[in-house]
């Protein structure tokens, strides 16, 4: 289906180029970009980076520590 749409120049000289550099035609260029746009949505995405990133927390942790306890000034110098 052919369509006409209104790019800014700076965007269309990036892409033109970066199409001649992957030596495939702007349309290639655009129809891939269009489709890993509306492939993953952003919050989907965000979500997965989240439960990534917990995953990698929860792994680096030793599992013989437990959670820090502020000490009083009393408990600090009590053993001097």
């Amino acid at each position: 289906m052919k369509t006409t749409i209104d790019l800014p120049d700076d965007i269309f000289l990036k892409a033109k180029v970066f199409a001649a550099e992957q030596r495939t035609t702007l349309k290639e260029v655009l129809v891939q970009a269009l489709q890993r746009f509306m492939q993953t949505p952003p919050e989907a995405e965000e979500k997965q980076r989240k439960a990534t990133m917990k995953k990698l927390l929860k792994a680096m942790q030793a599992s013989n520590t437990e959670p820090m306890v502020p000490l009083t000034r009393e408990e600090i110098y009590a053993e001097r």
